[in-house]
């Protein structure tokens, strides 16, 4: 690595200052990390740093936030979110990402926090249109290659592997990434250097000195950094309502102990989030320990485990994992069925399972099914129904005790802010609650209102070293992917399918003279999700009558117009139904003419 000393710079942070010619640049002394920082002469526009989270904010999923100084925005984490109730047909929620796009000549690079959906699932939509370079850990890229493979993508993404501890400059901007823990392997937080000032970035984290793969958070490098001074700090708040620390992940490995103890006759389920390598490896350890085979079901939970177990981020006994087609070799009680749908997902192995639809995999009496894992906000209903699906079949399932949290509780968080000393404090991840109680925890560390930052999705926060403001706000919010259309579906077609689905649809079927506009055949009429046409014979024929009806007034007063013919039909039968029935169905009139 080539380092060019640039002669009468003024000292940064005790330091000497060097312009780094290389793209990434790590610096490392006796364990300690030393950032050099590129001194510039500060444009006007570069006096003030602005912070726009685009995703992330009033709700669960789909992060993204951009930063942007002077020419140059830096992007942490591009992620997605799952549909509501409400988003009939819906796959997935994606960010608006139209200020990037609109700004896309000083769009520098995305910096990934971690592998987490909600952190890099927007990735293969987003960079079909932005193609700038996305930094990451060596687990976290290899998850993205198998999004943009599957989404045929992966030769035109620009990936760069970083280590903890490197930088990289991008622009103005200089990212360096630090280990912390979470429920997935390669999590970081990132240290963002700005020519305003410092920001922190926690990503989603915890405090766990005892993880079951890699180190402990690297808290001495968020107290050196406090030392040299932070303007703000974004920190995760999903789990900011919860008091006292997170528990280690190495506890739950002492459940399923006793769990697989207590079940040894039995075959053993456990669903659980396909990304958390670390409670599938200790799932194994638990089987290995007991002399059960393990199979891997569902096609995420195949996929996250094949690549970090290529990777080495979990490791499987000799002779310990075998494939579903083989699970008929063996007595039902030697085997452990590691699989996906711990929210209930209707397609998910698990519910297939529950609903009998499974191919492989039988539920009986004989079972013991294990959720190691929490319902998010909303999956509440879904997960039950799983669990009273599996419950009347005999199985024995177990739901507590067997999950602990990736997410900071309060006294973590305090840590978090006791080290690093961020002047502002901006609340991340997390819906308005939390961000709120977030506030106040902030509030209780001795910090004054003006410098903590509840926003809002859009928001354009601006700061400087003396002051912090939001001035203005971007278009932000979700773009709906159904299927292979991105975007397509809108709030008019979404109203459209809650009418279909409320009401069912009326369907008025006739064919018209194009001089006259006498009805020539029909007219016919056909019901979906509204009646049930035989059984509703008398209302079928008065619903025909009326379509007559309304042709021949319109023929009456001139009306050959098709766009208007099919109008009137949709208010008369409208009217009709609502005084008949009190039901508003979708009404669609087809003409035909010849």
């Amino acid at each position: 690595m080539t380092q060019k000393e640039s002669g009468a710079v003024p000292k940064a942070n005790g330091g000497r200052a060097f312009t780094h010619q290389d793209h990434t640049v790590t610096v490392r002394k006796k364990g300690c990390h030393i950032v050099y920082m590129e001194v510039y002469c500060l444009t006007n526009s570069q006096k003030k740093l602005r912070i726009i989270p685009l995703g992330g904010l009033e709700e669960i999923g789909m992060n993204i936030t951009a930063l942007e100084c002077g020419d140059d925005i830096i992007v942490v984490d591009c992620g997605m979110s799952f549909p509501t109730d409400d988003m009939l047909g819906i796959d997935l929620v994606i960010p608006d990402v139209t200020y990037l796009k609109e700004n896309i000549g000083k769009v520098r690079g995305f910096f990934i926090t971690h592998g987490h959906e909600d952190h890099i699932g927007a990735i293969p939509y987003i960079l079909k249109d932005i193609h700038v370079p996305v930094y990451g850990t060596r687990l976290t890229i290899a998850l993205i290659e198998n999004k943009c493979r599957e989404h045929e993508i992966l030769e035109s993404v620009d990936r760069r592997v970083v280590q903890y501890g490197d930088t990289v400059r991008a622009g103005c901007f200089s990212v360096e990434f630090i280990r912390t823990n979470h429920s997935i392997a390669d999590s970081a937080a990132l240290a963002i250097f700005t020519p305003v000032g410092t920001v922190v970035h926690t990503g989603d984290f915890k405090v766990d000195f005892t993880p079951v793969f890699g180190d402990a958070i690297d808290l001495q490098r968020f107290g050196e950094l406090g030392k040299q001074g932070v303007l703000a700090l974004m920190c995760d708040s999903t789990n900011v309502v919860r008091d006292g620390f997170t528990m280690s992940e190495r506890t739950v490995g002492k459940t399923f102990d006793t769990i697989f103890a207590e079940n040894v006759d039995r075959r053993i389920i456990i669903a659980t989030f396909a990304s958390n390598v670390d409670r599938v490896q200790q799932i194994v350890n638990s089987a290995f320990k007991y002399g059960k085979k393990v199979v891997v079901e569902g096609r995420s939970m195949v996929n996250v485990i094949g690549t970090a177990s290529e990777l080495g981020y979990i490791r499987f006994p000799e002779n310990t994992l075998i494939d579903i087609e083989e699970m008929k070799n063996y007595p039902e009680n030697q085997i452990v069925l590691i699989t996906t749908g711990s929210q209930g997902e209707s397609m998910a192995a698990l519910s297939r399972m529950a609903s009998d639809l499974h191919r492989k995999v039988s539920i009986t009496k004989r079972d013991t099914i294990i959720f190691s894992s929490t319902p998010i906000p909303g999956n509440e209903k879904p997960v039950s129904k799983v669990i009273n699906e599996l419950c009347s079949k005999g199985a024995r399932v177990i739901f507590q005790d067997t999950h602990v949290s990736g997410h900071a509780c309060k006294e973590e968080i305090k840590l978090i802010y006791t080290l690093v000393k961020p002047k502002y404090a901006i609340p991340v991840h997390g819906e308005f609650r939390h961000l709120s109680e977030h506030r106040e925890l902030v509030k209780s560390l001795g910090y004054a209102e003006e410098n903590i930052f509840v926003l809002r999705s859009g928001d354009c926060l601006e700061l400087t070293p003396e002051e912090g403001h939001v001035a203005g706000h971007v278009p932000a919010g979700g773009i709906l992917v159904d299927g292979l259309g991105v975007g397509d579906v809108g709030n008019i077609v979404l109203r459209d399918r809650h009418m279909l689905a409320e009401n069912g649809i009326v369907i008025a079927v006739l064919t018209l003279d194009s001089a006259s506009g006498e009805i020539l055949a029909g007219p016919e009429v056909m019901s979906r999700g509204f009646i049930y046409v035989r059984e509703s014979e008398d209302l079928t024929r008065e619903m025909r009558d009326i379509v007559t009806d309304c042709v021949d007034r319109c023929r009456g007063r001139g009306h050959i117009d098709w766009n208007k013919i099919k109008t009137s039909i949709k208010d008369d039968l409208g009217l009709y139904l609502w005084k008949k029935m009190k039901r508003n169905p979708a009404i669609l009139p087809i003409i035909m003419e010849v």
